[in-house]
């Protein structure tokens, strides 16, 4: 603006305060309230030209004060302001002609989108900007949050998380760009939509501003339909954001469920397996090599017959239990309990590489295991158990057995018929592994008894096997 045009701004910006003062009486309270906030906005604007100021900054505060109570004024469907909507639209083009487009006050500029919910943090050191972002706010309902430096603003936000946020540029200390970088390198603040205001167009400024992560510029005087849609706009992707998160959530925790759930009947291997590759829900298997383990408590059919049923279900609980946190911890798949039998293999569907060491180590520290069972039979009166495992490594097929209605993920050949010949014969107490499982471990890692051979039933070779004394690192 130049010094004529300036006079005429502030001629008729003083003559519009005396109208609506002389009207004052006769309109709502909440308008009677924005006279008087425009009144002191024009003072102010009258100060800074007779001082002479040449402060862009200020002056547009100024004028965005004086453009903002004039816009939510006019607005205002009182008859009392009939005469002087005329002037208050002039004085608008006035303050701002190449943004403003003059608005029926039937129509409405401010804010349409239901807002009841929302709410806004509004940065600015200048109060006369935050009283005027927070009338134009709460007019559409919005509950709105102000700081006046950039150092409140983070404060409020560490505690506190708004739906946007309307940010000033030019502050003294922390630079309203220094709060944007903050707010963008948190990960729980980054997604609050934040829309820079400043004096300053400055395209240098627009563009670190957005390739900060602003979401928006705004220039003061900020018009109030331009603010609408950018308010709304921000606030929508905001909206979309949380509905992703809890959505995301969601999946999470139905994941959780599944894997929860589903690890108590197949193992965390498999479930996994299921969840990245569902066409492993299919029929079929594929050729493996693994060690595959099978173990039994001896002499339990006789003691399950001197027992009540729910001292053999405790008894069980108790031995299944802390043998299947073991075998997993170990990477073994459980294939099914048979009774008080189980049987796992290690290899499959992933192999660990080591997957016969991993089973022998598994089995040394099942059998170390039923020290600590024991002694808690022992206490709950209950007798003590003496559990036999065999290990034996060979290729089988792995996969899906069964029908499309009924299915388990199982193991299917020789080397599971030549282990549980081995677990017939291995004695309380013992670890009994066939020559491929101990060929996998040298006698530097572990030790062995004496081999002995075995010609099972149905199994045309002979089976040397050893008895699987320790690992030597143990000693």
């Amino acid at each position: 603006m130049n010094d004529k045009n300036n006079q005429d701004v502030l001629a008729l910006a003083l003559s519009l305060d005396h109208s609506l003062k002389a009207v004052i009486d006769d309109v709502s309270d909440v308008t009677a309230s924005d006279i008087q906030a425009l009144g002191s906005a024009i003072s102010n604007f009258s100060t800074l030209l007779e001082s002479g100021s040449d402060s862009r900054h200020d002056l547009r505060n100024a004028i965005s004060a004086v453009k903002g109570y004039c816009e939510l004024i006019g607005e205002e469907d009182d008859p009392a302001l009939s005469p002087l909507l005329g002037d208050i639209q002039l004085l608008i083009g006035l303050l701002d002609p190449e943004l403003v487009t003059p608005v029926e006050p039937e129509q409405g500029g401010m804010l349409t989108s239901d807002m009841s919910d929302t709410t806004a943090l509004v940065v600015d050191d200048m109060q006369e900007n935050i009283d005027l972002m927070t009338r134009m706010l709460t007019k559409a309902g919005c509950t709105v949050l102000s700081a006046t430096s950039g150092e409140d603003a983070l404060h409020i936000l560490s505690h506190t998380e708004p739906d946007i946020i309307l940010l000033d540029l030019m502050m003294p200390g922390m630079s309203g760009h220094d709060v944007l970088v903050h707010i963008k390198s948190d990960e729980e603040l980054r997604a609050i939509p934040v829309i820079m205001v400043s004096g300053r167009q400055d395209m240098d400024q627009i563009i670190s501003s957005i390739q900060s992560g602003a979401d928006d510029y705004l220039i003061k005087p900020v018009n109030s339909v331009l603010l609408n849609a950018r308010l709304i706009a921000g606030i929508e992707r905001k909206r979309w954001h949380d509905k992703e998160e809890q959505y995301r959530d969601q999946l999470e925790q139905r994941e959780q469920f599944i894997r929860d759930t589903f690890g108590r009947y197949i193992s965390d291997a498999i479930v996994d397996e299921l969840l990245e590759q569902p066409e492993g829900l299919k029929l079929g298997g594929a050729l493996k090599t693994v060690t595959i383990m099978m173990s039994d408590i001896r002499g339990f059919t006789t003691l399950s017959e001197s027992l009540d049923p729910e001292a053999v279900v405790s008894l069980l609980n108790r031995y299944l239990g802390r043998m299947t946190d073991i075998i997993l911890r170990h990477g073994g798949t459980i294939d099914e309990f048979l009774g008080d039998a189980v049987l796992a293999a290690f290899g499959a569907p992933k192999s660990s590489g080591t997957d016969a060491l991993d089973a022998m180590r598994c089995a040394l520290e099942m059998q170390s295991a039923m020290t600590d069972i024991n002694a808690a039979n022992k206490s709950d009166n209950l007798p003590e158990l003496q559990m036999a495992i065999a290990l034996n490594t060979g290729d089988v097929v792995a996969g899906n057995i069964g029908s499309e209605r009924r299915s388990k993920y199982g193991f299917v050949g020789h080397p599971v018929n030549v282990t549980s010949r081995i677990e017939d014969d291995a004695k309380p107490g013992e670890i009994l592994v066939s020559q491929s499982t101990r060929a996998a471990g040298s006698t530097a890692t572990f030790r062995f008894g004496e081999s002995r051979s075995l010609q099972p039933k149905g199994i045309a070779e002979t089976l040397e096997v050893y008895p699987l004394l320790g690992e030597v690192s143990d000693e």
